[in-house]
């Protein structure tokens, strides 16, 4: 009976917080009209339109909202478009057969249109860790939100986005866009501002501290004084996030055209150590070893080809970052197990993948990769007779010559660089050019050459034919 009477008592006080809070959010909200904004539906993704415009005509509320709306307002070409409305995932379901629903912590829709996907989520509402009629919303011990599937109103869901430049709501119905949180103020000053109690929004999502990292070297923009103090104190709640998610979010932070300045604002806050422990390990007081400015190198490399529209491979990436940490590995093995360097080598391979595995679950098809690219850095000195031919053959060939050539600027190794000078040269030379530059390397090195042992005869038996 007791127990009855105390659920009851916190859901009427949990109903009574989520008024005040839409009340307050009312209060605050700024409405602003078309001519007061850049955002046009000319610059809106087609099937986006279409999404919206559905669900309002079949009597929802749907705005665009989140990223979209943000790079719209600063004149940028937003990557994707996502829907937020009163109708739940089944409703949207309902109205899209181009639709499926997806997620167990956030129940979401995503209406396919050939390689577009229009993400529509139902306003999110405030939760009471309790279950209700509404849906269900889970904690683990660590305050880090499991389940939260709680729906509400516009001016809950505005609350409990992340932060206030993403919490902007464009609207199709009267092309105005709406304000709850102060969202278009931090957009003009540039600041990044979580909305909430900062040390509280990061216990339910830790992955926001990366978010704000990442908004901030992507912006340009500066984060909150409020919103960056607890990120230090509270940066090892990373550990408590799956791997698998933040692989996710590494390509995110390294692979979306700021990877460089996103690095910077990792290691100021704390948050590289999480994510790369064994990289940071051998990190140095002054930052200039050989990993440090192959990392950085790396970065700026990868920077420069997504601003020219270049693909870029997180495999390489993953392989220049963790090259040194290999090394590493490889000579202590060889030390204290008197192995062949080969050997060795390979060991320290698998002990490292491993240990940065359990931080970042790197898929198998790019750790594969990664050691094909380290693999080839042994074979690229040896080059006489076939086997600089073989070697171009090579698929990872090009990523390994290019490791190489980082690893020769970053050490500063005059053999390093006479060899990716003729590796640079070779490849892109004619036939007879080619064959003239290995005639010039000469034989290889008789204490490289390996002899074949001549094959025992069985001696032959008296009378045997």
């Amino acid at each position: 009976m007791f127990t009855r009477v105390a659920n009851f008592c916190r859901k009427v006080l949990s109903r009574e917080e989520s008024m005040v809070v839409e009340a307050m959010a009312q209060s605050q909200m700024t409405v602003i009209p078309r001519e007061q904004h850049a955002i046009s539906r000319k610059d809106i993704s087609e099937n986006a339109l279409k999404v919206l415009y559905r669900l309002n005509k079949a009597g929802y509320d749907a705005y665009l909202v989140g990223g979209g709306v943000r790079d719209l307002l600063l004149g940028k070409k937003p990557k994707d478009f996502d829907v937020t409305t009163s109708a739940t995932p089944d409703q949207v379901r309902k109205l899209f057969r181009n639709c499926r629903l997806v997620g167990r912590r956030f129940r979401l829709a995503h209406v396919m249109f050939g390689p577009e996907i229009i993400e529509v989520a139902t306003f999110r509402g405030h939760h009471d860790d309790q279950q209700t009629d509404r849906t269900i919303s889970q904690r683990g011990q660590n305050g880090m939100l499991l389940r939260d599937n709680i729906f509400g109103s516009i001016e809950e869901d505005a609350q409990r986005r992340d932060f206030t430049i993403n919490s902007l709501y464009y609207s199709v119905a009267d092309f105005t866009v709406r304000d709850y949180v102060g969202g278009m103020r931090d957009l003009e000053e540039g600041v990044i501002r979580l909305i909430g109690d900062p040390e509280t929004r990061y216990r339910e999502d830790p992955v926001r501290m990366l978010r704000a990292v990442r908004f901030a070297a992507k912006l340009g923009m500066q984060i909150s004084e409020k919103t960056a103090e607890p990120i230090p104190r509270l940066a090892t709640l990373i550990n408590d996030v799956p791997p698998a998610r933040l692989f996710e979010e590494s390509l995110k932070l390294l692979q979306a055209g700021h990877g460089y300045d996103t690095c910077q604002l990792l290691r100021q806050y704390g948050l590289f150590q999480p994510l790369f422990p064994t990289i940071t390990r051998y990190f140095t007081e002054k930052g200039d070893s050989p990993m440090e400015r192959i990392i950085d190198q790396v970065l700026k490399n990868t920077d420069n080809r997504i601003r020219n529209d270049m693909r870029v491979n997180p495999a390489f990436l993953f392989a220049a970052m963790f090259w040194y940490p290999l090394l590493e590995n490889a000579q202590r093995i060889t030390q204290e197990g008197g192995l062949a360097y080969y050997d060795a080598f390979a060991l320290a391979m698998n002990d490292v993948l491993d240990e940065a595995c359990r931080s970042l679950a790197i898929p198998k098809r790019i750790t594969t990769l990664i050691r094909d690219i380290w693999q080839l850095q042994l074979r690229m000195s040896r080059r006489q007779g076939k086997r600089a031919w073989k070697l171009m053959e090579h698929p990872k060939f090009r990523a390994a010559y290019d490791l190489l050539a980082l690893r020769a600027e970053a050490e500063n190794n005059s053999e390093l660089q006479r060899l990716a000078k003729w590796w640079g040269e070779f490849q892109v030379s004619a036939p007879p050019t080619q064959k003239h530059m290995l005639d010039d390397l000469g034989e290889e090195p008789a204490e490289r050459r390996r002899h074949r042992r001549p094959r025992k005869r069985t001696p032959r038996r008296e009378g045997s034919a």
